[in-house]
């Protein structure tokens, strides 16, 4: 998922996908632990995803320290 659409999604939009990709990720690393898991590369995908999620949500909590923070170069 690019950053463009998860800064597009709504606040609570945003924590329903967390909440979904996080289901996601806990299937998935059942199946890699039974070792049933085919698609290697989507653990890392769905971890990235909810990273920049929740990157988003906290920068809409408080937009004046994700500015400041762009600002510095931090």
């Amino acid at each position: 998922m690019k950053i463009g659409d998860v800064r597009q999604m709504s606040a609570d939009q945003l924590e329903d996908e967390i909440l979904k990709l996080k289901k996601e990720q806990f299937n998935l690393r059942f199946q890699r632990a039974t070792g049933q898991l085919e698609n290697t590369s989507r653990v890392r995908i769905i971890r990235r995803d909810i990273a920049k999620m929740k990157t988003v949500v906290r920068e809409k909590k408080a937009p004046d320290a994700g500015a400041s923070a762009k600002k510095s170069g931090k």
